[in-house]
């Protein structure tokens, strides 16, 4: 397959290595939502690869090293194949909104090691770039887990969302403690406080049914925004700091409307 040049859209970029694996935006002009993974491969020249091989079905806008290096693989114009199967705030089609990053880590089953610091400066001049030129509003700046938190757990607990913030990206608010022995929702529980809990996630953007019974859905989302919010423990369980740390985003997002 021939692949077209490709023009960093960046400043920020080192390079370009275009993959074939692109489309048109389906019914939308220009992204607004910035989405984060990691790339969950033994390492960058083998994820590399996926990421750019014809019959891959798979790619991103952009790809980022441990060093700090950073690669376009796809135009910002076009319509990357990072997302998959995803839900966002009722929307389905989470590769025509978004702008997809693959940040170089193996992920979960691999070790997963702390991301470096050189490697978040570029994540974080990248966002700052991405986010002067096009119109996303700090709550989309997401993780894959957050968009499918039934399949996906990048980039993890260990992604630095609070220094992301402090440069001036996404949403966030410091995680509210820990209580030993606090009550908790949890699998198998049902009742109204269920289905409050499941309105709260679904406000925020999460995808689930207010079916008011903690079932697998819940639980994956539940450890998919503590993954992302509150990391200190993920476990799926909605206990009396998570459900704390939901309702001061949602505050703070209502307030900055």
């Amino acid at each position: 397959m021939i692949v077209p040049q490709l023009t960093p859209d960046s400043d920020v970029v080192d390079a370009v290595v275009p993959s074939p694996n692109h489309g048109e935006r389906r019914g939308v002009a220009l992204p607004d939502m910035l989405l984060l993974h990691y790339t969950g491969m033994a390492d960058a020249e083998v994820a590399l690869k996926r990421l750019c091989q014809d019959d891959g079905e798979v790619s991103a806008h952009y790809f980022v090293f441990e060093d700090g290096r950073l690669l376009q693989l796809v135009a910002e114009a076009q319509r990357a194949w990072h997302a998959g199967e995803a839900s966002w705030a009722g929307e389905s089609d989470i590769n025509s909104c978004s702008i997809g990053v693959e940040i170089v880590n193996p992920g979960h089953g691999l070790g997963y090691p702390d991301f470096p610091a050189a490697q978040i400066d570029t994540v974080i001049a990248l966002a700052r770039d991405i986010l002067a030129r096009h119109a996303i509003a700090p709550d989309r700046v997401l993780a894959h887990s957050d968009v499918a938190p039934l399949r996906k757990l990048d980039p993890g607990e260990k992604f630095p969302w609070g220094r992301l913030a402090a440069a001036g990206i996404g949403h966030w608010t410091w995680p509210e403690p820990i209580v030993a022995g606090a009550p908790a929702l949890g699998p198998g529980d049902s009742g109204a406080e269920v289905r409050a809990l499941q309105q709260a996630f679904a406000s925020y953007g999460y995808g689930l049914e207010l079916s008011g019974h903690y079932d697998a859905v819940t639980e994956a989302v539940v450890t998919a925004f503590q993954r992302h919010f509150r990391p200190a423990r993920v476990d799926g369980t909605a206990d009396a700091s998570t459900r704390a740390t939901l309702a001061k985003l949602l505050t703070a997002r209502r307030a900055a409307a």
